[in-house]
């Protein structure tokens, strides 16, 4: 190959194009003017940023006419809308109900007393009570009262040692134990110092305590709330308030307070066999805490009783009310309506004080204080033998029971029941039926017929301000098979049935 031959081949060599290096069109040839390999790159313009005015600006247009009259405007705006919301709110405020103050209220004002005076009956001893709490925390209960079990023999004043517990109801280390769990639980524990428990008259005395009696119930007063005894009860108030000496036990009693305990230690007395004014008249004279009265079981009637309310209900706070409680027995020893009293002992004004066993509808059978059933709730085991008359009386104490303790929590609940205002609205010589209510809370009635034939209930209330009866009520509870819970009731034409109980609710109406 000649050296000009050569030269041509490289200029092919060279002309030919790289495959990689080929233009990316569709006919494989590079558009016009471009050269191989190039990529165009668009590059935006610059963009202007807007920076504001400056300062020499805004002061100008600041202080033009048109600016100035537009912050003026907003201005005055802005605190009228402020001023107008400010008396919006004031208005409001001013128009509104007022609450009602909350009265001072003591531990033994907020739920029933259970009273415990037989320990062996009730749990074999003070040891076994321990056991039982729970049970009794159930029912919503306050205070336990229990007693009296201290030494003494029958009418013989030197025998009386308020200080010592008999043996056979326990050891003061059972209850410390006790105490000590009880207090963990929120309730309040009373012990009952009745001096002569055992025999006729309850001080030795017919009319008077002697002095050296109350010397010694304010030696042991002492000595049980420095244990850490919550109350002191005792029997026969009027006796003991007689003596020239009962100023002294009473304040060693409501005087037992640091002020770093906020809790007040309570004075309870039973006053027994007096009428509704003279029971006012010893609550306002002796300085008690708590007086409780047997005027349910004195008084049979209706119309007596709702005349002992409405003498009563002002000082609702200082009152007990019982059926049998005043004399340690149980509500079934006056009445078989148990279901019928409870509702009324729990809804009317003042504090609810039950017997051992009210709860379950326990019977008394004779002067002995009656063994407490425990367990009702256990089932017999299948196949076993079962005794027709003991399963129905099983089943029955659960019934009564479930409506203890729905009762017991609403009214720790409500305050219209808890504290509210008593207004009577109905009375025979076998029923009553009264108003509860508290400011702008839930209100209720309470009606029973213990009668044995139906009583309609012609409901009135004596005209007060701020106070009016609906055309309709809810029933909350019932013993009434006729009256099922949550149904509505005409109060105008209202019928109750013999032996029945109701509570009716409804609502605050502005």
């Amino acid at each position: 190959m000649s050296k000009e031959t050569e030269i041509d081949m490289k200029e092919v060599e060279l002309n030919e194009l790289d495959p990689e290096k080929q233009p990316m069109t569709g006919d494989g040839q590079a558009a016009a003017g471009e050269k191989n390999g190039s990529v165009k790159v668009k590059v935006p313009e610059e963009e202007v940023a807007f920076t504001g005015l400056s300062k020499d600006e805004l002061m100008r247009v600041a202080g033009t006419p048109g600016w100035v009259r537009t912050r003026w405007v907003l201005l005055i705006l802005f605190w009228l809308g402020w001023l107008g919301m400010l008396a919006g709110a004031i208005v409001i405020i001013v128009q509104a109900p007022r609450c009602k103050p909350i009265p001072e209220m003591n531990w033994w004002n907020e739920g029933p007393l259970y009273q415990v005076s037989d320990v062996e009956a009730f749990s074999e001893g003070l040891k076994g009570i321990e056991g039982k709490l729970d049970e009794i925390n159930k029912l919503k209960v306050k205070g336990l009262v229990f007693g009296p079990f201290h030494t003494v023999q029958e009418d013989v004043p030197l025998t009386l040692n308020l200080e010592e517990i008999e043996p056979e109801h326990g050891k003061l280390e059972d209850l410390k134990v006790f105490l000590e769990k009880a207090h963990k639980k929120g309730i309040s524990v009373v012990l009952d110092l009745t001096p002569n428990y055992k025999g006729k008259d309850s001080w030795f005395s017919g009319t008077t305590a002697d002095s050296e009696v109350i010397d010694k119930v304010k030696a042991a007063a002492e000595y049980w709330l420095g244990l850490g005894i919550d109350g002191i009860k005792i029997s026969e108030l009027s006796v003991a308030a007689n003596s020239v000496d009962w100023s002294k036990l009473k304040e060693t009693v409501i005087g037992n307070r640091t002020e770093e305990d906020t809790k007040r230690k309570a004075l309870i007395g039973v006053a027994q066999n007096i009428s509704a004014e003279n029971l006012s008249l010893l609550i306002n004279t002796t300085g008690a805490d708590l007086v409780l009265s047997n005027l349910l079981s004195q008084k049979s009637g209706g119309k007596e009783r709702i005349q002992a309310m409405d003498v009563l209900n002002s000082q609702q706070r200082s009152l007990g009310w019982g059926l049998g409680a005043a004399k340690k027995e149980q509500i079934s020893k006056a009445t078989g309506l148990i279901r019928l009293y409870q509702l009324l002992l729990l809804t009317m004004p003042g504090t609810p004080v039950f017997t051992y066993g009210d709860e379950i509808g326990l019977s008394a059978q004779g002067e002995e204080s009656p063994k407490m059933v425990w367990g009702i709730e256990k089932e017999p085991a299948e196949g076993a033998a079962v005794n027709e008359t003991a399963e129905a009386e099983r089943k029955e104490r659960i019934v009564v029971k479930k409506w203890f303790k729905t009762l017991s929590e609403l009214r720790g609940k409500e305050r219209s029941l808890l504290h509210g205002d008593y207004y009577s609205l109905y009375s025979s010589d076998s029923s009553l039926a009264f108003l509860r209510l508290w400011d702008q809370s839930e209100r209720y009635i309470t009606a029973v017929n213990w009668g044995t034939n139906p009583e309609k209930l012609k409901f009135t209330l004596t005209p007060t301000e701020g106070v009016e009866l609906p055309e309709m009520a809810t029933v909350k509870l019932s013993t009434d098979t006729t009256l099922e819970a949550e149904s509505s009731v005409s109060l105008d034409d209202f019928t109750l049935q013999p032996g029945q109980a109701v509570l009716l609710q409804f609502p605050y109406s502005a």
